[in-house]
């Protein structure tokens, strides 16, 4: 049962999806002679945390009780009281943790408060399913930066395009649903400027009830038109354009329209990816949904800041010359130059195939 226990608390964990940026995914469940009788997770960033909320639901006292959290209870005053010692006060005889907490505020110091205090804990316990939660977290506390997903839909043959450059739809209306919980889950997206002015996307959040996230047009010149869907409508939903020198009329226009101009380092003409993932972190970015073209992705491969990778994979076949192709560039010159990617997911969306990979971060090239 302990194992059915945990689940419970990842599943509750992920209804805060998309709300709890950037803090972590977590649940709890608070067990009592073999009955659930407190549950509870962290629904949003400044509210309850897990352990809080499920003592806020129990429905009996829990003197004696275990409890399974999905991430090692915090000791510290934050936005809310430390969670340990609620654990303490509430008379919670053992503890089942799945993941480790990196927060140096935390790392082991919460484990070892509950051992003080007579309280057993059981640590990874279910590790592998509980990190699945937080990868965005993990990365975030750790680097300052943002977690950066890049994702893209192509045919059989590798195509993001036809040679006409047109491309709705590669893929069917399962895996476009799915994009849009990804929008949904990761605080930001970001494309290049010729994205924006080849397709004029919104790049909006259109699940019901869902969270636009914040978008970033790496633009390092300001040429973002000032009709574009995304200029227009940057005084509701929150707009960053990047670039590398300010020109001063174009800012004060973006400015006006409600867009954030964010200067970055200038690297090899462009905008400076890691400067720009330093800057978006200090504004509590913690992950980001990489849509952009070809060069945008290889600059984003090449600059090491891409942490993992979905490829949406559509049963067509375009042919073409190969003009439009997820990664553009030169490219690597001899297969041991290539960007290695590890620890494989696939998913089924109607007819289409969802590939995830982790980049592998100690690779040369990355």
């Amino acid at each position: 049962m302990d194992r059915e226990y945990m689940l419970r608390a990842i599943e509750l964990a992920k209804k805060g999806i998309g709300k709890v940026n950037p803090n972590p995914l977590v649940g709890a469940v608070i067990v009592k002679d073999g009955r659930i009788i407190g549950e509870g997770y962290h629904a949003g960033y400044g509210g309850l945390h897990a352990e809080r909320h499920a003592f806020s639901n129990l429905t009996e006292d829990a003197e004696g009780a275990a409890m399974y959290v999905t991430l090692e209870p915090c000791c510290h005053y934050g936005k809310q009281p430390p969670c340990t010692q609620a654990i303490i006060e509430h008379g919670i005889s053992k503890v089942y943790v799945g993941s480790d907490d990196p927060n140096e505020l935390v790392a082991g110091k919460g484990i070892r408060q509950l051992q003080d205090a007579g309280i057993k804990v059981e640590t990874q316990f279910m590790k592998e399913e509980c990190d699945a939660l937080n990868p965005m977290f993990f990365h975030f506390i750790t680097t300052k930066t943002p977690y950066v997903v890049m994702k893209y839909a192509m045919t059989m043959d590798g195509k993001t395009a036809c040679d006409t450059g047109k491309s709705q739809w590669i893929t069917g209306g399962e895996a476009r649903s799915h994009v849009q919980e990804t929008r949904n889950a990761l605080r930001g997206i970001m494309v290049g400027v010729q994205t924006v002015i080849n397709d004029n996307p919104s790049l909006t959040c259109r699940i019901p009830g869902g969270r636009n996230p914040v978008r970033i047009i790496c633009d390092s010149s300001l040429r973002i038109p000032l009709d574009s869907n995304i200029v227009r409508t940057a005084k509701e939903i929150p707009t960053i354009v990047a670039a590398v020198s300010e020109k001063q009329e174009e800012a004060d226009a973006l400015r006006e329209a409600g867009v954030q101009v964010l200067i970055a380092k200038e690297r090899q003409g462009r905008v400076d990816l890691r400067d720009l993932m330093r800057k978006l972190g200090e504004q509590k970015i913690d992950g980001i949904l990489l849509e952009g073209g070809g060069t945008l992705n290889q600059n984003a491969l090449e600059s090491g800041i891409v942490n993992h990778v979905q490829a949406y994979l559509a049963p067509k076949i375009f042919g073409g010359s190969g003009r439009y192709t997820p990664v553009s560039g030169i490219g690597a010159k001899e297969p041991d130059g290539a960007y290695f990617l590890e620890n494989q997911k696939i998913q089924c969306f109607g007819r289409d195939i969802l590939l995830e990979y982790d980049v592998v971060a100690n690779h040369p090239q990355s």
